[in-house]
C-alpha cells in the first residue's frame, strides 16, 4: 500500500498532486491511501475517488492549522506506520519534498527527489531528474518504506480506470513541542496581482533581463491576460526585486509544462532551461539570435521585446473584439 500526501488549494487537490496520484498507479498491485491537512470536503473526496483512492487520512487538531514541516512529518510517518505502507509519496513541489526530507530522515531510510519513471518493482527502481534536469540518475530504494517525490509534470493526471469509494478517516496524531518550533507564523497578501497559477497554466509567458527593468512588464501582463495565461520570470528578475519570487521558472522556482511558452528577453541559462524544456512549444522573443533560448526553442523572433510584444498584443485585441 502506498500513502500519498495531497497538496490542496481552494480548488480541492492541487494539479501536480493529482499527477502525484497519477503516477504511484503505474505501480502494479498498488493500494493508494491519501493524507490530506485538514479536512476533506465534497470536492477533494470526489477528486480523490475519481483517482482510485480508497482511505484518505484527514490530519486534523491544533498542530495543522499552519504548516510546520517537522510536525505535518511525524503525522505522515505515523500514518505510514498504522497502514503498513511499503511507500510514501508526495508531488515534487517545495513543501512535498521539505516534508519527505523529514520523513526519509524519521524512517531512516533514503529519499529520491523529482522522480519521473518506476523500472523495476522488487525491489523498486525509480529514475529521477538530476542537475536541474538535465540528466537522470536510477535510483534503488530497496529500503522496507520506499520515499520519494514525483517531479512535476512526470505524467498527466488521469482518472483511475473505476472509481472508488474512499473511506474518510479522521487523524489527530500526537505532536511533540519541538516539532512545532519551526512554523508559519503569519501570512501576507502579495504585493502585486497574481497572474495566474504557473505549474498548471496552459500558456507561460516568460520575461528576463531584457524586460529591462520593474517598469518595464506592462505590455508582457497585458499579453499575459490576452492569452489567459500566467506570467513566470527568470532567476534574474527576481534577484533584481524586480517581480516576486512565486513567479520564477527555472531550477530554484517553479518547474512548467504549458502549451504554449513564450520566453521574452530571456537567454536561457541551464537552471532556467530546467524550469521550461517540458513546453510543448516554445516561441522566444529576443534580441541575441545565438541566445540558447532562441536556439532551443520551436519558433523565435529576433527583434526587441518592447516591440514586438506591443505588435502582438495590438493583433490579439482586434481578433478578439
Amino acid at each position: 500500500m502506498i500513502v500519498v500526501l495531497v497538496e490542496t488549494e481552494e480548488s480541492g487537490a492541487s494539479v501536480v498532486s493529482q499527477e502525484a496520484l497519477t503516477f504511484v498507479r503505474t505501480i502494479p498491485g498498488a493500494e493508494v491511501h491519501a493524507v490530506v491537512v485538514g479536512a476533506a470536503d465534497a470536492t477533494l473526496r470526489a477528486q480523490l475517488a475519481e483517482q482510485g483512492v480508497t482511505a484518505i487520512h484527514c490530519l486534523v487538531g491544533d498542530s495543522f492549522t499552519a504548516y510546520a514541516a517537522a510536525a505535518w512529518a511525524a503525522a505522515l510517518v505515523e500514518v505510514v506506520s498504522t497502514a503498513s505502507a511499503t511507500a510514501v509519496v508526495a508531488a515534487g513541489t517545495p513543501r512535498g519534498n521539505e516534508i519527505l526530507a523529514h520523513v526519509a530522515t524519521r524512517l531512516d531510510v533514503a529519499m529520491a527527489a523529482n522522480v519521473i519513471a518506476v523500472d523495476a518493482v522488487d525491489p523498486l527502481v525509480v529514475s529521477r531528474q538530476v542537475v536541474g534536469g538535465s540528466a537522470l540518475e536510477e535510483m534503488r530504494l530497496g529500503d522496507t518504506v520506499a520515499v520519494f517525490t514525483v517531479a512535476g509534470h512526470a505524467v498527466d493526471p488521469a482518472p483511475a480506470p473505476s472509481p472508488t469509494q474512499p473511506e474518510v478517516v479522521q487523524a489527530e496524531p500526537t505532536v511533540s513541542a519541538d516539532d512545532l518550533r519551526a512554523r508559519v507564523v503569519r501570512t501576507e497578501e502579495r504585493e502585486s496581482a497574481d497572474t495566474g497559477s504557473l505549474t498548471s497554466a496552459r500558456v507561460v509567458v516568460g520575461a528576463g533581463r531584457g524586460v529591462g527593468g520593474a517598469d518595464g512588464f506592462d505590455d508582457l501582463v497585458e499579453l499575459t491576460e490576452l492569452l489567459g495565461g500566467a506570467l513566470g520570470v527568470s532567476r534574474v528578475v527576481t534577484s533584481l526585486g524586480w517581480r516576486p519570487h512565486h513567479e520564477q521558472v527555472g531550477q530554484t522556482g517553479s518547474r512548467v509544462a504549458p502549451d504554449v511558452y513564450i520566453p521574452c528577453g530571456i537567454s536561457g541559462a541551464i537552471q532556467h532551461w530546467a524550469g521550461c524544456q517540458s513546453a510543448k512549444t516554445i516561441l522566444a522573443i529576443n534580441t541575441d539570435a545565438e541566445a540558447p533560448m532562441v536556439t532551443k526553442a520551436h519558433y523565435a523572433v529576433v527583434g526587441d521585446l518592447h516591440e514586438v510584444v506591443p505588435a502582438i498584443n495590438a493583433e490579439l485585441r482586434k481578433r478578439l473584439g
